[in-house]
């Protein structure tokens, strides 16, 4: 006779007893539901669901974030990274972050190779789920953090080796950093760290590796950037929406369980995302005098990762501080990457590296035991932070941020360098391509097809060729800018620099025949003279 799932006491809803513990039960016997509460089961399933709506909201903010000519390559990439993480994880990526029987502390064995004994038994995370759910939701966990770091690849990086980087650091960094915290037998998780939703595997695995990666790629080029601005800031918006929505799902769901864990986790990411958006727009009104869209959506995801590793463990008034804190931190970490010259570009260590990090730290001070039995499960078994008198728990924080940081760094690092030496997978597209756009160079499609305005002239005008420059090279539409057309071939740009050359040598070189005509001078000395004054007059 099996037990009724409730929350009417302590712990699971009911011991499994399964016939078949190593596998995770035998469904062709027995009910493997009979355990778990449906609501549970239902909540973490919508969850999971709210969580990959996460990666869209990432690929519009990125896309919005960056010019139009490269719009299109960031939602491949985000949308496409996904792919791979979903791969990634059934292969083997849940197998090397939860396998339980590994027990070195670092990382999983193979024990979950290709979801292999991946039914009922209950989660490594939670009693309250079963295993196969969890393998679901955490995979979601993974698919988002890549969507973040794959941002770095904007406006200037190859999509192919981009893909292969992903698939490898998933494997590399994000299965150790999870299996250190997350994991029973993490070292991170003995420990005593506490970290709710990701403060280390995805904010600081997701902040630090598109900082490797972004410096390894080098910086775009400077010319480029003189008068930046997104291209699109609606995008950034309906992206920042779909986050926050998604965030819920995210903080909410790993309580594991429709519980006043939950609930709690939910009210605390709105509090603090709410704060840091009223903050982060002060700080930018005080520079420029207007107020910032932009400004908004920043301040609302810096709260939201902040709240991600600290939303289960501390009360309420203390996600309002820092929400504070988060958008001040976040807001002036954007001027790091000026000073280590690395050009992130869409600022992922700023918000998601320090937001983390900040994260993680509050949980020291303001972590509370109350909070943390939210869930019916953990009733006292961990200790809070000074909050509960736990003074060691400071430097458990920064001890883990410390070696989750450098490890990420050095480790995304070396892997993105190792793919760059390979032949063919250079990460980095050449300057030509740089100037056309990732979309017309990598994809051959437009996020906004109406701007291609020389190639749909062509397209739409009934001539039997396309016209033809010196050489016999035609002219590639490019964007509809003859200059972007003319980066295609060498020849389009040594010629372009002749016409130039000359237009600029014409008006001053008339100005001289002209005076050297009316004055009847016509010694050379005159005619440098005259030469040299008639571009300023």
């Amino acid at each position: 006779m099996s037990w009724s799932p409730s929350y009417s006491w302590t712990g699971a809803p009911a011991e499994f007893n399964g016939t078949d513990p190593e596998t995770g039960g035998d469904s062709s016997t027995e009910n493997l539901n009979q355990w778990y509460q449906s609501g549970d089961q239902a909540f973490i399933i919508v969850s999971a669901c709210m969580v990959m709506l996460m990666v869209p909201g990432i690929a519009f903010l990125y896309s919005g974030l960056s010019r139009r000519k490269s719009a299109l390559s960031l939602l491949w990439v985000v949308m496409m990274s996904f792919s791979v993480v979903i791969f990634q994880w059934y292969f083997w990526g849940y197998s090397l972050a939860f396998s339980t029987t590994a027990t070195n502390g670092f990382i999983g064995n193979l024990h979950h190779f290709g979801l292999m004994n991946t039914l009922a038994l209950p989660s490594p995370g939670s009693p309250l789920i079963p295993e196969l759910l969890y393998s679901f939701y955490q995979m979601m966990f993974c698919a988002v953090t890549a969507a973040l770091v794959i941002g770095a690849v904007a406006e200037r990086g190859r999509v192919l080796p981009a893909m292969v980087f992903v698939f490898i650091w998933a494997t590399l960094v994000y299965c150790p950093l999870a299996c250190w915290v997350w994991n029973v037998n993490g070292w991170a998780f003995n420990y005593g760290v506490l970290d709710y939703a990701g403060g280390g595997p995805v904010e600081i695995g997701s902040g630090l590796s598109a900082l490797a990666y972004s410096w390894v790629l080098g910086r775009r080029h400077e010319r480029m950037m003189l008068n930046f601005r997104p291209h699109n800031v609606s995008l950034v918006t309906l992206g920042t929406i779909l986050l926050w929505f998604g965030w819920l799902g995210f903080n909410g769901g790993s309580a594991f369980g429709a519980n006043l864990r939950a609930t709690m986790a939910c009210w605390n990411s709105c509090l603090t995302a709410a704060f840091a958006a009223m903050t982060w727009c002060l700080l930018d009104f005080r520079l420029s005098k207007k107020w910032s869209m932009v400004g908004w959506c920043s301040g609302v995801i810096s709260g939201l990762v902040a709240a991600t590793p600290a939303s289960g463990f501390i009360p309420p008034w203390a996600s309002i501080v820092l929400g504070v804190v988060t958008g001040v931190c976040c807001n002036f970490g954007t001027k790091i990457k000026f000073l280590v010259r690395i050009d992130d570009s869409l600022d992922v260590f700023a918000e998601h590296g320090i937001g983390g990090i900040v994260g993680l730290i509050f949980n020291a001070l303001f972590g509370a035991n109350y909070i943390i039995g939210l869930d019916g499960v953990n009733n006292g078994a961990l200790p809070g932070g000074w909050i509960d008198h736990h003074w060691a728990q400071l430097y458990i924080q920064i001890a883990y941020i410390v070696a989750a940081s450098a490890y990420t760094f050095v480790v995304s690092a070396i892997i993105a360098k190792l793919i760059d030496l390979v032949p063919g997978l250079h990460l980095r597209a050449t300057e030509e391509a740089e100037l056309i756009g990732m979309d017309d160079d990598q994809l051959g499609e437009f996020a906004y097809d109406y701007v291609e305005v020389r190639r749909d002239f062509l397209a739409w005008t009934p001539i039997k060729e396309e016209p033809m420059v010196g050489g016999g090279h035609r002219i590639i539409p490019q964007h509809g800018i003859e200059e972007h057309a003319n980066m295609a071939n060498t020849n389009g740009i040594a010629r372009e620099q002749e016409k130039r050359n000359a237009s600029a040598r014409t008006p001053a070189k008339e100005k001289v025949e002209a005076a050297v005509a009316a004055n009847g001078d016509t010694t050379e000395r005159s005619t440098e003279r005259l030469t040299e004054e008639a571009p300023s007059r």
